[in-house]
């Protein structure tokens, strides 16, 4: 069965980091060996270096200048020439420096009176110390000796030297069980702050809204697999058909919690595989799918979705509507409609519309006729840390009541759409109450013809008991395979 496969391979990026940092590594002893610090067995031979180049380099298109960090990782890996294994490595490295960042630099801090101003010093410390805490299967002398021979490559000789001790110390250290961590009794926030690298307002904001226990559960989970979720063009593919296509490709698969979702590990670059550029299948999370499930669209239906980018729920009500009625996909940037326009015809989905359009902006010609409208809302995203880690340093205190705003706008445009007895969904990607539970109790005093809608019918049996008052909010941790995502679902009255 495709289960029993998923479970017994695994090449994703977080399977060499299941070990809390500040231990040390398994078979090292105290005494630092010169030349091999850290331990005195010999260790295997070290990986290849450009695995560690290509990690250093996205790091550093993601912290210095500013960009996204899955795009960014993707980008240098379609561009590398490397072993799937350095790729694997590489993602490793990648991401596990960059969902640490916060502990690492307090733990750098120890060994660093300054830290140097030139940003891609602190990078390359970052790389090496993200190997040294999280990465069993890098030897320690590999990670300090690339950290040095990195540095000396930019023609920063003059580093090295505060490089390698920094490093050496901190795996003495590390050894010795000497790692300085906060005081948590004495500031609790700050503590899960600095070990799960999250600011600490966002910290504050989740201990407020699901207390102190739940919220160290949710800054503190960790998938121990990465995989890509999947699912078949369901005008195109049974669910049937899809599994003899994965088995054929050799995939290791499993079924997921919503219907027709499958969690896949091994299937390389699932954008250029032939027949997902043929329309078999999409790559799509379940929340993602749960939420477009929530409308509960139908053949011959008008729909709009009024954040649609990049279209994969879009895609999914269009196919549960058979080929008939209508999904207007509206999207406020031409490039982000050319990705509908794409996934639409990728998918053979003729009853897609793609529109450009502000959804803050009452169209006039659709009030009161679609028997359906889902809002994606923008969000501040912190639900889908776990996948996009960058996101943690992004968020600002100050940048959520915009965003409140920003919904609460969306949602008084875009409920006017809705005909008599027609549905309502509003999802996010986030798990503060503010933009969630709390957006929904402010919209239903506005807009008293909505109401609740106390049907679970459309969730999975396993997810029925965490539905609430029309509502549910989905936890990593708690709900595997799952991201954060809050979904509501209203109905007008009258």
């Amino acid at each position: 069965m495709g289960d029993q496969r998923f479970n017994n391979h695994s090449n994703g990026r977080r399977n060499t980091a299941s070990r809390p940092a500040g231990e040390g590594k398994p078979g090292q002893g105290r005494r630092a060996v010169p030349g091999r610090p850290g331990g005195d067995r010999k260790p295997a031979a070290p990986k290849s270096m450009d695995a560690r180049k290509l990690a250093l380099s996205a790091l550093c298109d993601v912290t210095i200048t500013d960009a996204y960090g899955n795009l960014a990782l993707d980008k240098r890996l379609r561009a590398a020439d490397l072993s799937p294994e350095d790729k694997r490595l590489a993602t490793n490295i990648f991401y596990t420096a960059l969902e640490n960042r916060m502990y690492i630099d307090y733990l750098l801090a120890q060994f660093i009176e300054y830290m140097p101003e030139e940003k891609v010093i602190r990078e390359i410390l970052h790389i090496a110390a993200a190997q040294i805490l999280y990465m069993d299967r890098v030897p320690d002398y590999a990670a300090v000796d690339q950290a040095v021979s990195q540095v000396r490559s930019l023609n920063r000789p003059q580093y090295a030297p505060m490089v390698n001790g920094a490093l050496r110390n901190l795996i003495r250290a590390r050894d010795a069980g000497e790692l300085k961590r906060p005081d948590r009794e004495a500031n609790p926030v700050r503590y899960l702050s600095i070990m799960h690298s999250l600011p600490e307002t966002m910290v504050a904001r989740l201990v407020q809204d699901y207390g102190a226990d739940t919220a160290e559960q949710i800054v503190s989970y960790k998938p121990s697999e990465h995989w890509e979720t999947v699912r078949p063009n369901l005008n195109e593919i049974d669910d049937e058909a899809f599994e003899k296509l994965m088995d054929a490709r050799g995939w290791h698969f499993m079924p997921g919690t919503v219907p027709h979702s499958w969690h896949v590990i091994g299937a390389g670059d699932l954008p250029s595989d032939p027949d997902y550029r043929r329309g078999l299948f999409s790559v799509q999370s379940e929340s993602s799918m749960l939420a477009a499930l929530a409308v509960g669209a139908k053949p011959g239906m008008n729909i709009i979705d009024a954040c649609a980018a990049p279209g994969g729920k879009t895609a999914l009500m269009a196919e549960m509507m058979r080929g008939s009625g209508r999904v207007y996909a509206y999207e406020l940037h031409d490039h982000r409609v050319e990705l509908i326009r794409k996934t639409a015809m990728r998918l053979r989905l003729y009853n897609i519309r793609p529109i450009q359009a502000d959804a803050t902006v009452f169209r006039p010609e659709n009030e009161g006729v679609m028997d359906a409208v889902l809002l994606d809302a923008p969000c501040s995203g912190v639900g889908v840390m776990t996948s996009k880690p960058d996101l943690k340093y992004r968020l600002k205190d100050e940048k959520i009541e915009p965003i409140v705003a920003e919904q609460k706008k969306l949602l008084d445009t875009c409920c006017r759409y809705v005909k008599p007895g027609g549905t309502l969904v509003y999802s996010t990607c986030t798990l503060f109450r503010e933009e969630n539970g709390g957006q929904i109790a402010a919209f239903l005093e506005r807009h008293p013809e909505f109401e609740l809608i106390e049907d679970d019918q459309w969730l999975p049996d396993k997810l029925k008991p965490h539905f609430e008052n029309g509502m549910i909010q989905l936890l990593a941790h708690r709900d595997r395979g799952m991201e954060g995502f809050f979904i509501a679902r209203l109905r007008r009255a009258r």
